[in-house]
């Protein structure tokens, strides 16, 4: 389990985040969304342990985190299955070992042999960030930390995306906290949604979603977010 209590962050020109706090179970996906600059990405690296915060505590149980960027960050002189591979070089992982694991992981992802190959410059959008999570993916965490990994993609290929990440936390019974600043997206993905008010910014509400993931169809994520807006409107 991963608990945030009470977080406060001030960068030295005023609060940033003002006693936020929120809990992942094991298994579970908290999709965390609020206006431009309230602070999603500050709170998701201090549960990363990359910032310490101000105020407030952080416990975590997750053995092992993985960190998706919103820009996929490979290293351009490596190829797409190096760039899968790294982390698990970094783990001490032989290298016959780790070139096959991430060739599996990279079929996984629906990269072929061509495009395993190839170097990020030739890949699309889409490709370079089914790379990015699988290098995450690798070092087989039990925690996800996900900085509006799709947000760059258009609508066709980040839905793709949305429904690979889904399947594989479900099939790796990962946590994942995922900070989107599309609120449709996070009635998608989320079994929680933790909406964070402008800066200095708290919990303004909080909300479950009354299915399962694979049970969200289109009509259901426009009822729902439609029933969110006119919640927040009255409040």
């Amino acid at each position: 389990m991963l608990t945030l209590t009470a977080i406060c962050h001030d960068y030295g020109t005023g609060l940033v985040l003002d006693r936020v706090s929120l809990t992942l179970e094991p298994g579970s996906v908290v999709a965390l969304t609020g206006p431009s600059g309230c602070g999603k990405t500050t709170l998701l690296n201090i549960a990363a342990g990359l910032l310490e915060p101000s105020g407030g505590s952080v416990e975590s149980g997750f053995l092992r985190a993985a960190y998706v960027f919103q820009e996929p960050r490979l290293l351009p002189w490596r190829t797409a299955l190096d760039n899968i591979a790294f982390g698990l070089k970094a783990l001490g992982v032989p290298a016959a070992e780790r070139r096959n694991k991430a060739r599996t992981l990279g079929y996984r992802m629906g990269l072929d042999d061509t495009a395993l190959r190839q170097y990020p410059h030739q890949l699309s959008g889409g490709m370079r960030q089914r790379v990015s999570l699988g290098r995450a993916l690798a070092v087989e965490p039990d925690l996800l930390l996900l900085d509006e990994p799709f947000s760059a993609l258009d609508r066709s290929r980040r839905a793709e995306l949305q429904e690979l990440l889904l399947g594989l936390i479900a099939e790796r019974r990962l946590a994942a906290l995922f900070v989107t600043h599309d609120l449709a997206e996070a009635v998608r993905m989320g079994d929680e949604l933790v909406m964070l008010s402008p800066a200095p910014s708290r919990v303004s509400d909080r909300f479950r979603p009354d299915r399962p993931p694979a049970e969200r169809d289109d009509l259901y994520v426009y009822e729902t977010l439609s029933a969110l807006l006119r919640r927040t409107s009255q409040t």
